[in-house]
């Protein structure tokens, strides 16, 4: 028998080191797709800071404050009920990670860092991060203590996770490693993932979109099942509250995906 899910992307309009209104756009996209009846929601890369942050993301602030938002997202039972792929800094071993954090019902089940950062262009992620060099590898991470206290456990998995459900299987990409020749979603199609996340903060640049389109459609042609990208509205740096109070103005679209 075929089961069928319906598994909502959002693409938001964040801003670099707005926590708040950041909060509250990705609460709203996650009440959202549950009101469409989704049953996996996924966001854009880095999410809970904004993907612009710079030189912040070498401030331990900045991941403390990520924690902060990640905990508000944990503890809102509102959220429940649906698997949540959210973005956000991630500290571990003294090493700061582009990563991943998959939620369902308050419990953090595991992070994935991103395992290839982009480095050319627009982008700096060398600077700031650090990639994850140990594909299909998966080891410990120690939770802050009222994480612990939370999640009634001290340690998650972190690393390449695929995660595998009664129904089904899914693993999460990040934006760049769409972009690589030795794509993880090719070891994530043999290991027999049919859902694929993709959360991305990739700018504008000329025909990009049109590259974009033919990469996810052969990935889907390769492996089948469905590829879930989410892109960031912008890319901005709101370092001023002048800037930060004005994010309300602005509105994000949701597209929906069903399989």
């Amino acid at each position: 028998m075929v089961h069928l899910i319906r598994v909502a992307t959002c693409a938001l309009n964040q801003w670099a080191l707005d926590f708040e209104n950041n909060l509250r756009r990705i609460k709203q996209s996650i009440h959202e797709a549950k009101k469409a009846g989704a049953t996996l929601r996924v966001g854009p890369e880095l999410e809970i800071t904004g993907y612009g942050c710079l030189d912040h993301f070498l401030e331990n602030e900045v991941y403390e404050n990520a924690w902060d938002s990640l905990y508000s997202i944990l503890t809102d039972e509102s959220l429940h009920g649906i698997l949540i792929d959210v973005g956000l800094p991630l500290l571990h071993r003294n090493c700061r990670y582009n990563a991943r954090a998959i939620i369902l019902n308050g419990k953090i089940i595991c992070f994935r860092p991103k395992l290839y950062l982009a480095n050319d262009g627009n982008f700096r992620e060398m600077r700031f991060f650090t990639p994850w060099k140990r594909p299909r590898y998966v080891e410990q991470y120690f939770l802050p203590p009222r994480i612990q206290q939370h999640q009634g456990c001290r340690q998650v998995p972190i690393g390449d996770v695929v995660l595998s459900t009664i129904d089904t299987c899914m693993a999460a990409e990040t934006c760049e490693e769409l972009f690589t020749p030795n794509s993880p979603h090719i070891e994530m199609g043999l290991n027999g993932v049919e859902i694929f996340t993709n959360s991305s903060g990739s700018h504008h640049s000329l025909r990009k979109l049109d590259q974009r389109i033919a990469l996810i459609s052969e990935a889907t042609r390769k492996n089948g099942g469905v590829y879930l990208y989410s892109n960031q509205l912008g890319v901005r740096l709101s370092l001023l509250k002048t800037l930060t109070t004005q994010t309300s103005r602005f509105s994000y679209p949701f597209l929906w995906g069903k399989s």
